[in-house]
């Protein structure tokens, strides 16, 4: 046996509502010189108004970033709907509608045209998170500059007279010895004369070995 379904209060309450809304609307719209389909338009263009900005509202809201343009227009198309519900009790003669609700009902398919435009094409926010795995670490991103080693000196061989064996040539990389440029172009700047061995060695901070190397490579 199917079960009987019941009908839900909250929708017949809505679509009571609604009817009633749409129908003022309309009645405002005939009051105010438009007939024909154009009263009945006004009602379906205020409640698509009211609908779009809601819509907006609600993925504005799960998506955690301001919504002041759909406000500003959900505010604008319920002012509207209260409007005409309100204006119809007897507060406004439908029959001498004043100058200035003639003027709003007609501009208000350009304004309703305007507000639904800018709610539909609004950037939708992002919502995929960005996963931290497409983020390199810090220890990825900053490069750690290590100074240039300097070679060990390599082990001279017995001598086999009483001459001494003079010390082979330390291999020193071409950016040490561009950087030893500079700093000997810097001290003939300042002093004057040529920058000698020992304070050479004491600005790079390299074996005394390596600093004869450099400084013959200099001369």
């Amino acid at each position: 046996m199917r079960p009987i379904r019941r009908p839900d209060a909250v929708l017949v309450q809505a679509v009571i509502a609604g009817a009633l809304s749409f129908a003022h609307l309309h009645d405002l719209a005939a009051a105010a010189g438009q007939s024909g389909w154009k009263a009945w338009a006004y009602p379906v263009s205020v409640d698509l108004l009211l609908v779009a900005a809601w819509r907006r509202l609600r993925i504005s809201r799960a998506a955690g970033v301001p919504a002041h343009s759909a406000w500003t227009w959900f505010t604008v198309a319920l002012v509207a709907s209260l409007g005409a519900n309100v204006a119809t009790v007897g507060l406004l003669d439908l029959g001498h509608v004043p100058d200035w609700l003639r003027i709003l009902v007609a501009g208000w398919p350009a304004l309703a045209f305007l507000g639904g435009t800018l709610l539909v094409h609004s950037p939708s926010p992002a919502s995929t998170p960005v996963s931290s795995e497409s983020t390199p670490a810090a220890s990825e991103v900053i490069e750690q500059v290590e100074p240039t080693a300097a070679p060990e000196p390599a082990e001279l061989p017995p001598a086999t007279d009483t001459t001494p064996a003079p010390a082979p040539t330390a291999p020193v990389p071409a950016a040490l010895v561009a950087h030893a440029r500079k700093v000997a172009d810097d001290h003939r700047a300042r002093t004057g004369a040529p920058i000698d061995t020992d304070t050479l060695r004491a600005r790079l901070g390299v074996p005394p070995q390596l600093a004869d190397a450099i400084a013959s490579q200099l001369t």
